[in-house]
C-alpha cells in the first residue's frame, strides 16, 4: 500500500511537471490564433506600460479604475492641467473581480484620495476571463493573481498563469519594452491610451445579464474602499446613443448603482454626437474624451 501511494505521488508530480513543460513549449511555439486555450496577450491595451510606471505615482488625488472605457476615456493630461494628480489603472474588459484584485495589489503605493470606478452593464455581466488573461500576461505573478485564477477556475486562465509564471521565473521578458505606439493607439504616461480619430460605424450590440459573481465582487469592492476611508465615485462613461438605448433597463441599472455610492451616468448628463465624438459604440475619440473629461472635472472640483 505504501509503495502504491509513493508511486502515485511520484506519477502525479511527474505528470504536473510534464504538463508545465508542454504548456511552456506550446505557448512558445504555437501562434496565438491557433492557441485557443492559452492566451498570452502581452501587447494591446498597454497594461504592461501602465504597470511598469505605476511606482512613479504615489499619493494620487484620483485613481481611475475599470475597463477600456477608463484607459481610453480618462485622459490624465487633462486632469493634470486642472491640478488633479491622477493615475489610470484601467485594463481591457476589466470586471469588478479584477478591479478589486488590482486595487488590493496597488493601493498601498498609490494611496488615492478618491477612486473613480467606471461601471456599466457589461462590466457586471462579464465572466472576467479576458480581463484575467490580460492581467496575468502583463503583471507579476503573486498570491493575489493565483487566487484570482483559482476563483475563475478556467483552463485558459490556468494555462496562461503557468506559461506567464515560467516566463517570469526564467526572466525571459527582461528586455521587453512595450511600444508607445501600437496601431492607432498611443500610450500616454499616467495610464491613458489615446486613439487616433476614426469614423464611427454602427453595429448592433448584444444584451447581457448581470453575473452574480461579478456583482458580489462589486459589492465587496465598494465595502473595501469605504473601509479605507477613500471617497468612491461611480461613473458610467458615455457610449453612443444607439448603444446606450439598446440596454434593457438603464433606469434600473442607475437605481442599483445609486444604492452603493455617489453615481453619475454621463449618458444622461452630457449630450454627445455619435459620429463626432466616438470611434466605435463604446469608446470616445479624443474630441469626445476632452468634452467628457471637462464635465467630469467640473463635477469633481465643485
Amino acid at each position: 500500500m505504501k509503495s502504491f501511494v509513493k508511486h502515485s505521488i511520484a506519477f502525479l508530480g511527474f505528470s504536473i511537471l510534464t504538463y508545465f513543460i508542454l504548456i511552456f513549449i506550446w505557448g512558445s511555439v504555437i501562434p496565438i490564433w491557433l492557441n485557443s486555450n492559452l492566451i498570452y496577450k502581452q501587447r494591446g491595451g498597454h497594461l504592461y506600460s501602465r504597470l511598469s510606471e505605476l511606482d512613479k505615482y504615489q499619493n494620487v488625488d484620483v485613481l481611475f479604475l475599470g475597463s477600456s472605457h477608463v484607459y481610453r476615456g480618462f485622459d490624465t493630461r487633462i486632469f493634470k492641467e486642472s491640478g488633479v494628480h491622477s493615475f489610470n489603472l484601467g485594463s481591457s474588459s476589466q470586471a469588478p473581480a479584477q478591479s478589486l484584485m488590482l486595487l488590493k495589489k496597488h493601493i498601498d503605493n498609490l494611496q488615492p484620495k478618491k477612486i473613480i470606478f467606471e461601471v456599466c452593464p457589461q462590466s457586471v455581466s462579464s465572466d472576467g476571463i479576458e480581463s484575467a488573461l490580460d492581467i496575468i500576461s502583463n503583471s507579476k505573478i503573486d498570491i493575489q493573481t493565483i487566487k484570482m485564477a483559482i476563483e475563475l477556475n478556467h483552463i485558459k486562465v490556468y494555462n496562461t498563469l503557468i506559461y506567464s509564471g515560467i516566463r517570469q521565473l526564467l526572466n525571459l521578458d527582461k528586455d521587453f519594452v512595450e511600444a508607445q505606439q501600437i496601431g492607432k493607439d498611443t500610450y500616454i504616461s499616467g495610464g491613458y491610451v489615446q486613439r487616433d480619430d476614426d469614423q464611427f460605424e454602427y453595429k448592433s450590440p448584444l444584451e447581457k445579464n448581470i453575473n452574480p459573481e461579478q456583482m458580489a465582487a462589486f459589492k465587496e469592492l465598494v465595502s473595501w474602499v469605504k473601509s479605507k476611508d477613500i471617497e468612491l465615485i461611480l461613473v458610467q462613461a458615455p457610449v453612443t446613443t444607439s448603444e446606450y438605448n439598446s440596454y434593457a433597463d438603464n433606469a434600473g441599472f442607475d437605481k442599483l448603482m445609486q444604492e452603493y455610492s455617489s453615481y453619475y451616468n454621463f449618458n444622461t448628463l452630457i449630450k454627445l454626437d455619435d459620429s463626432l465624438h466616438f470611434y466605435d459604440p463604446h469608446h470616445l475619440n479624443q474630441l469626445g474624451v476632452e468634452t467628457f473629461n471637462a464635465e467630469l472635472i467640473d463635477l469633481l472640483i465643485d
